[in-house]
């Protein structure tokens, strides 16, 4: 798969090589922007209130398939009804957000981990399939927790995630009984 993600930062950065250690053809825009349009799925791994001075850098973003891992912390700006919905303002193609629930400052550790720790995300239907293989990519288990309709919540409620937090980050399971 071809992922040109835009951010090269601790996420984007570090999604990068998870990828391309699974396999994917993976590079990576700055500041600068560029052009996306070879790409089959884009990262979107700005923060949330840099989301269209980032994208209106970026060409060949019509009809991509984005996952977007922005948070509104500290504070939420703009007026679209959530940050992953802005991003589909400007692909028009199939949306998720994803990886804005997992500490970046962690990624080493994840394999060290005796499960896979989780990931939560919201998605289009179109977006489903090649988000869950990148999570998976990435060292996470992937759990839908709908679909666009959930987006403003899912983002909102970072919070929860941010607040339980020890210093250092942490890792969150998901998981039928039986399966820890």
């Amino acid at each position: 798969m071809r992922i040109i993600t835009i951010g090269r930062g601790h996420i984007g950065g570090g999604l990068a090589q998870f990828w391309r250690a699974a396999g994917h053809q993976v590079e990576e825009l700055g500041r600068d922007g560029g052009d996306v349009s070879e790409a089959d799925v884009v990262l979107v791994a700005v923060p949330g209130p840099k989301i269209s001075e980032a994208l209106a850098k970026v060409t060949g973003l019509a009809g991509k398939i984005a996952i977007d891992t922005s948070n509104p912390l500290p504070a939420r700006v703009g007026n679209a009804p959530s940050y992953v919905e802005e991003v589909k303002s400007f692909t028009g193609g199939p949306v998720a957000k994803s990886f804005n629930w997992n500490y970046a400052g962690n990624y080493a550790a994840i394999s060290e981990q005796r499960v896979r720790p989780s990931n939560l995300y919201v998605s289009d239907e179109g977006a489903r399939e090649v988000t869950e293989q990148l999570i998976r990519d990435a060292g996470f288990d992937p759990i839908r927790v709908g679909d666009l309709s959930r987006a403003r919540a899912f983002e909102d409620a970072v919070w929860l995630l941010v607040a339980s937090t020890p210093p250092g980050g942490l890792f969150y399971r998901f998981a039928k009984p039986g399966e820890l």
